[in-house]
């Protein structure tokens, strides 16, 4: 209910909105939530990650009107100038321009640390620059790094166990000295594997759970990496959505320079989110029954177990989510399916 009000006071209150890496997986569903809510935004995304076809999407579910109300701009975050351009008359960033996946940052750790570490502080300066109201920015869960507790709480953190989760945590530290040097207003949202409609399934990198529906629906191997006990608190995209709406237009001074964990609240164990997928797959395509999962060896710089405690973000900004992993497995399962036009004969 608090979240609707939110929602309705946007929509009497146009403001006009930076959303970095618009053509992603997260960024476009938040261009579709606040075109929805006519808002103006404004899109920066290089594509080395995210896709037109996303864009597309995204303007076949709004209205024209509302369409009329996004400017995009190809460009990168690792040019400052281009950095400042977009900033220009922004009330409000939403910062998802980044490059993910442990492996990548692994494997090339510089080109990690560019996009992650230098393209943030160049959306920090200018934030700063042009009198930005406030800078919402995608942290990670992967700060927790080797600390054993759980769940996660935001103030106990361990070591880093991969170059990404370093880049985040600089990312987290630079937040902290703009907001106490310059008075910029920060709020930082410790994704917890964020999954939904037009998460990519393709590619090397590509998020466990697109992998396992297009594994399923197109007759290939599903790997599971372990022995599938390890376990995840898996978060649907809306409630990803609804934390970065809530942290920009929060009128709590409390809730400013802070990181929030941004999850469900509960664990799944990889064998068991398997289950689940292929019980929603089959109802559509009766053959991922017989799919059975292939166990491979622990993917380096992984953690085993990753559940949140949310209630900061509950009680700061008002955070509470409305999708269980269940009904969000339930709607990805329709996108999937629409997506590739699967059926029973193929």
């Amino acid at each position: 209910m608090f979240y609707q009000e939110r929602q309705d006071e946007l929509r009497a209150h146009r403001k006009t909105w930076l959303v970095t890496g618009v053509a992603g997986f997260i960024g476009s569903n938040l261009l579709e939530a606040l075109l929805k809510l006519d808002q103006r935004v404004v899109g920066l995304d290089n594509f080395s990650t995210g896709f037109q076809h996303n864009l597309d999407e995204v303007q076949s579910l709004v209205s024209s009107s509302q369409w009329q109300r996004f400017s995009f701009v190809h460009g990168d975050i690792r040019e400052l100038a281009t950095c400042q351009q977009v900033c220009q008359g922004v009330d409000y960033v939403l910062h998802q321009a980044a490059l993910g996946s442990v492996p990548r940052s692994i494997e090339d750790p510089i080109v990690t640390n560019d996009n992650n570490i230098t393209g943030f502080l160049n959306m920090l300066v200018a934030a700063r620059d042009n009198g930005v109201d406030r800078l919402v920015y995608a942290a990670s869960s992967s700060t927790y790094g080797d600390h054993p507790g759980l769940p996660k709480v935001e103030d106990k953190i361990g070591n880093p166990l991969s170059p990404y989760a370093v880049t985040k945590l600089v990312d987290e530290l630079y937040a902290g000295v703009f907001a106490q040097t310059y008075g910029l207003a920060v709020i930082g949202l410790r994704y917890f594997n964020i999954f939904g409609r037009r998460q990519d399934p393709d590619g090397a990198y590509a998020a466990v759970i697109p992998k396992w529906f297009s594994g399923m629906l197109g007759g290939e191997s599903v790997y599971i990496n372990g022995d599938g006990e390890t376990s995840r608190d898996f978060c649907y995209i809306d409630n990803c959505v609804q934390a970065n709406i809530l942290s920009a237009i929060t009128e709590n001074p409390e809730a400013i320079d802070q990181v929030y964990n941004i999850a469900y609240g509960k664990r799944i164990s990889l064998n068991d989110l398997y289950l689940l997928i292929q019980q929603k797959v089959q109802k559509y395509f009766p053959r991922a029954a017989e799919v059975k999962p292939v166990y491979r060896d622990f993917r380096a710089g992984d953690v085993r177990h990753s559940l949140a405690d949310i209630s900061k973000a509950n009680a700061l900004i008002g955070y509470l989510p409305q999708y269980s992993v269940e009904e969000g497995l339930e709607t990805a399962a329709t996108w999937y399916l629409d997506r590739f036009k699967y059926s029973e004969k193929k």
